[in-house]
């Protein structure tokens, strides 16, 4: 499911995010922009993060 329209960033995407390394809201917008735009999706993307965390083993590191 969309979670950003503006950036087109999905769940999936949020997901593969954090197996990626991503710890944080700013890692995300770094990595996606996710709520860079309007900021319509913040607290949806937040929660997505949250979740992803929860869900996820130790993550992998970021690439440079």
């Amino acid at each position: 499911m969309f979670v950003c329209i503006c950036r087109n960033v999905t769940e999936r995407d949020i997901r593969r995010a954090v197996h990626h390394g991503a710890t944080n809201f700013r890692h995300l917008q770094s990595e996606l922009a996710v709520s860079t735009e309007c900021g319509q999706c913040r607290k949806r993307a937040h929660d997505c993060l949250l979740t992803a965390l929860a869900m996820s083993p130790t993550p992998e590191p970021l690439s440079a």
